[in-house]
């Protein structure tokens, strides 16, 4: 049987980046992951530096998950819109976004969701408030938190469109 380890972190959207990060520096040290939940990851012991492993928010879309497949990825699992692969370093470098403007669109996917749900928090904060809810300012937290998060995708966003600029 495979030694297995738990570790529970958390991430904003925004810094999907880190989660990575965070998810590859553990496969280099040997631990790969094997399964995703909230605020949860398992991982099994691998070869230090065996696995890639990336993230992507996407609706549901077998066959793009079957392209990953396709091409040595391996499907982890889902959390909620996150979409977990990870894929063997020997068979190459294991990028999800071929160029600036695939980052972009999946930057714009995200921000997206952000702003919907922001703007879900915000409606139900005021209507709460009005109504003089016990507690109607949790959604009016969150609904600033999820704007302060949509400011960072943009400025990513902003980003990107200048590197494209310099290459063009």
């Amino acid at each position: 049987m495979n030694e297995t380890r738990t570790e529970y972190r958390w991430f904003f959207v925004w810094d999907f980046e880190k989660e990575e990060e965070w998810l590859n520096e553990m496969a280099e040290a040997g631990w790969v992951l094997s399964s995703v939940g909230f605020c949860r990851y398992t991982f099994e012991r691998c070869e230090p530096g065996e696995y890639t492993v990336r993230l992507q928010m996407l609706n549901r879309d077998n066959d793009y998950i079957r392209f990953i497949e396709d091409i040595g990825g391996e499907y982890i699992g889902r959390m909620a819109q996150w979409v977990y692969f990870r894929r063997r370093t020997e068979l190459g470098a294991f990028e999800l976004f071929s160029d600036i403007d695939s980052r972009i669109t999946h930057l714009e996917t995200i921000a997206r969701v952000l702003f919907w749900i922001g703007i879900g928090n915000l409606l139900i904060g005021i209507g709460n408030s009005l109504n003089r809810i016990p507690f109607a300012f949790i959604n009016l937290i969150a609904a600033c938190l999820l704007m302060y998060g949509l400011g960072r995708i943009h400025g990513k966003i902003d980003d990107l469109k200048s590197e494209r600029r310099l290459h063009e």
